[in-house]
């Protein structure tokens, strides 16, 4: 590939890019109130298995 096919596949995908690229039904705040629970729940069980300390 030369370097100007190379810079037209990468403008035209930073142009793709503009549209968001989520999808519609991925919820940033289900995601991360899940991410949340998640490494909550890891700690309480860290926290139940180190009693000794």
């Amino acid at each position: 590939m030369s370097l100007h096919t190379t810079t037209a596949h990468l403008v035209s995908l930073a142009e793709g890019a503009e549209k968001g690229g989520n999808h519609e039904s991925l919820s940033p705040y289900i995601t991360g109130g899940g991410a949340f629970v998640a490494l909550i729940l890891l700690l309480w069980i860290t926290t139940r298995f180190n009693r000794d300390r």
